[in-house]
């Protein structure tokens, strides 16, 4: 029997509401595969948290967090605390102090009723982004000069180590062959002079070593234009961790919102634990009404069983998702239904369950 250890951190606004959800689906998986067992913990990082004790997590949080396979979050933010103070000081302290310096954030359109691009359809729009996620244009180095006065400068300084900018390139080449698929990179080296032509030119080095792996690079600006007019350009897309951000919220616009947007923070070697997360955030507007949709969790909860080496699990995840979403009554009413957060959950593992007893038999 495989057991994993999972940490939850819940977060703030919608993020409990989501990640019950998901662990509902780990836990009716338990049920239904005797091969796989799961233990939680949950920890009260949040805004909440910070707005108590004056920190967004334990001082030896890492070290807490170090014992499990995998971590799972919610959604952080919240009204009253700036959101650098929420960002750096829990989402993106896990990430750097874990070296998780992948972040894969699926592309996929499930049903041709959530894209609003015309003549597009699940065909055209079923691509990959594998975003540097350690440092580049989020290495929180600069400096601010001057604060106050009418001389006042800021710099804020993208940091692009060779390590790194190799290590994501890399990474992204060896997902293009083993899926047997083309790989496109996304820089702005016509303007970033320094940091985009290093990206490139490390690009076309270890693309060398790839001889059976097609490849393409756009600017990002195009690459911008070619994600709504032409998706089907794209089937793995490796960029920095800006371009990738502001990317992958563009392809959540034409796969159906945010609400079906997830994304995974891998350490590929496996050293520290990695985290899985639904990307929208935690919309306090919408807290505690059961109006979040859980599904964007719930891929991540996919993404996760794929980390674990559970594939099968990963792909019925995503084919019960599929399944659910031709029933409009069982949505929330983000994607035009008039469902509960709960409600949805619960029908989720309902065909969830139904689909894994008929393939038993």
């Amino acid at each position: 029997m495989n057991h994993w250890k999972i940490a939850l951190i819940p977060g703030d606004g919608i993020g409990p509401e989501v990640v019950s959800q998901g662990v509902n689906v780990l836990k009716a998986i338990e049920e239904l595969d005797p091969s796989l067992s799961f233990s939680f913990k949950e920890f009260p990082w949040s805004c909440e948290y910070y707005v108590n004790n004056g920190i967004m997590m334990d001082d030896d949080g890492l070290e807490q967090l170090q014992e499990f396979d995998a971590i799972y979050l919610g959604a952080v933010g919240y009204p009253g605390v700036p959101d650098h103070i929420s960002l750096w000081d829990l989402l993106l302290k896990i990430r750097k102090g874990f070296d998780q310096y992948v972040n894969i954030r699926p592309i996929k359109l499930l049903h041709p009723d959530l894209t609003p691009l015309k003549e597009k359809g699940e065909k055209e729009i079923d691509f990959l982004v594998i975003r540097e996620n350690s440092e580049g244009e989020y290495a929180g180095a600069g400096d601010w000069l001057f604060k106050g006065k009418a001389e006042e400068v800021v710099l804020q300084t993208g940091v692009f180590s060779r390590k790194g900018t190799e290590r994501i390139i890399r990474y992204a080449f060896e997902e293009a062959r083993k899926q047997k698929k083309t790989l496109t990179s996304i820089s702005k080296a016509n303007a970033l002079n320094y940091s985009m032509v290093f990206w490139d030119e490390v690009f076309e080095e270890v693309s060398r070593e790839y001889p059976d792996v097609q490849t393409y690079s756009y600017l990002v600006d195009a690459a911008s234009l070619f994600f709504v007019l032409q998706p089907e350009r794209f089937e793995i897309v490796v960029t920095s961790n800006l371009f990738g951000d502001i990317l992958t919220d563009l392809g959540a616009a034409i796969t159906g919102g945010l609400g079906l947007a997830a994304g995974a923070n891998v350490n590929p070697e496996r050293t520290y634990p990695s985290m899985f997360e639904p990307i929208h955030g935690s919309a306090p507007d919408i807290s505690g009404k059961g109006l979040a949709n859980p599904l964007a969790a719930i891929w991540s909860v996919s993404q996760m069983m794929d980390f674990f080496g559970e594939e099968e699990w990963g792909k019925r995840i995503l084919t019960t998702m599929q399944e659910l979403l031709n029933d409009k009554e069982l949505l929330t009413p983000d994607l035009g239904g008039a469902s509960s957060t709960e409600q949805t959950g619960e029908a989720f593992i309902e065909l969830l369950r139904k689909a894994s007893l008929e393939k038993q038999r």
